[in-house]
Parts: structure tokens; sequence; C-alpha cells
């Protein structure tokens, strides 16, 4: 079994109520491979970074026993780097800077061993770089993508092709409605489904999230959290932890969708609990299983 991510890899500067980090690691490839390597471990990582990417970020994802085969390295160039100032109620953010480095050129490239992958995840990345890796791998079992406003919003043709090729979408509920045009969140994700997809995830950050098929639909709780520290690459972690299980897992029915949609946010509410990665690193799978479990029990969704 195996989990292919592609995305892009990041140097983030953070700034929350509750402290400041420069340079931390960031990306939706790094955020998702670390989520989903707590489920298998068989992670495929395509990304690129510059010559000035840390030696000890190289170290934390191999030692998360993430596969860099596909991590390009670009010598003379630099990484990729956001900065970030969130407000009071972490809801709101202002973006400070934006530097595309090596990562404006990015060609994803999927080695000639990984084009058989079993599971794909699209990070949220440009649907256009989304669109050559489809065109890369052959017959995935599964194919999951996450996307963002930006994209929608600059790229949206491209987007919906995307759409079309996808066995599973997640976004969040403003970006449902932004692509569909329609402002109740349920039937924009109904929408999506007739672009596609078999499965849609409307994440809701502090209020869940809906899982919805042709003819079901699963509201998942959140995980209530005293304190939240910075939110930043949480839905990435979602969609990571969510693809991880279900490789582990190998059951594709709508009852073990939902009890991936439960695991993906768990992992996503260790991440938000400290910055950049810091509290994704440590976790052991008692402590997954045990919150996991607290979520499973308040949703009284049946494990098997």
């Amino acid at each position: 079994m195996s989990v292919l991510i592609v995305g892009s890899v990041a140097l983030d500067d953070l700034e929350t109520p509750y402290g400041v980090r420069k340079r931390a690691l960031g990306g939706s490839a790094t955020y998702a491979s670390i989520a989903s390597s707590y489920f298998t471990n068989d992670n495929r990582f395509v990304g690129i970074v510059g010559g000035d990417f840390p030696d000890e970020h190289i170290e934390l994802l191999k030692g998360r026993k993430i596969d860099l085969t596909g991590l390009e390295i670009v010598k003379d160039g630099n990484t990729f780097s956001w900065g970030g100032k969130y407000h009071d109620d972490m809801n709101e953010r202002d973006t400070l800077f934006t530097e595309l480095g090596v990562f404006e050129t990015f060609e994803p490239k999927i080695p000639e061993e990984w084009r058989k992958s079993d599971y794909l995840l699209l990070g949220n990345i440009h649907p256009g770089l989304q669109l050559a890796v489809l065109d890369q791998v052959e017959d995935p079992d599964l194919v999951i993508c996450d996307t963002m406003n930006l994209w929608i919003n600059i790229s949206r043709d491209e987007l919906i092709k995307t759409i079309g090729r996808v066995d599973i979408l997640i976004l969040n509920d403003q970006e449902a409605k932004m692509l569909t045009e329609d402002i109740n969140a349920i039937k924009a994700g109904k929408k999506i489904l007739e672009m596609g997809p078999s499965h849609v995830v409307v994440k809701k950050g502090e209020h869940g999230a809906v899982l919805m098929s042709k003819d079901q639909m699963f509201v998942a709780p959140a995980i209530p959290l005293d304190e939240l520290k910075d939110p930043t690459g949480a839905g990435d972690v979602f969609a990571g932890g969510f693809a991880g299980y279900l490789d582990q897992t190998r059951d594709h029915s709508f009852e073990n969708l939902k009890r991936a949609v439960l695991y993906g946010t768990t992992l996503a509410s260790y991440c938000v609990q400290e910055f950049s990665v810091e509290g994704l690193g440590t976790l052991t799978k008692e402590q997954i299983d045990t919150r996991a479990h607290s979520l499973i029990e308040l949703a009284a969704c049946s494990l098997p």
C-alpha cells in the first residue's frame, strides 16, 4: 500500500497571539505527509525546495519514514516562503508576504516507480499542476484533491477539469460556496458532486466537517479545544490523515470514509495546538486513537 502526495514545501514566518516563528517548516505536502505517516509506511513525497532548505527539516521528514525520492532540490534557488499574521479570533489572517522562489517554476515529476501508487493526494497547489500529476499516474485506487479560494478565483476552468478527474474533493465551506456560487454549503456540496467526484468533504473549521455522496451525508463534529496556537496547515493535515487512514484500511465504504474524516480531524486538532508541525512530530498511535475514539463516540460512529 502506498500514498503519493504532491504539493508545496515552504518556510513560513508565523505570527499569532501565542507567539512568533521564523522560517518554520510548512507547505501542503509537508503537513499532509507527516499526518499520513501515522497510518501508512509507504509515503511518497513530491515537491521542490531551494538550497536554503535546512537539513534539519529533511531529517525530520526522513524520521517519519517519508520517502523523499521525489523531492527536487534546486541548490541555487530559494524555497517558497510565506508570512502570515493571525488575528485574535484566529479565523482571519493577513498575508505579510509571499515569495515563490523555486516553486514558481515547479513541474511535478513523478518517479517512474511511483506512477502506479495506490492512493494519490493532490495537495493544495495550482490545478494546472494537479492535472499534470494526473496525466503521469496510472489508475490509482483513489484520488483525493485539496484546493483553496485562490485557485477558484484565478484558475477556475482548470480546477473544474481537475475536479472532474478525482474521486474525493476536500475544501472549506466558503470555498464550496465560491466555487458553485451558492450561499448554502450543503447545496454547494451537492453541486460539486455533479462535477464528477463520488464524494466531497466540506470543512467547517471549529464546527467540524460534512462528508457527502450523492445519497448519503455525515456531519462530523470538531474536537473541542481550549487553546489554539496556530491554524496554519490544519487543512493539509486533515487531508493527509484522511488519505493515510484510507490507505491503511483499504475500505472505501461510506462508513469507513466517516472514520477517515474523524481521524483527519483528530490529526488536525493536534496540529493547531502548536506552531508549524511541532504538534505532529512526536505523537504516538495510542494518543491518536484515544482522541479519535472520543470523537467517534461523540459522533456516534461505530467501529468495525
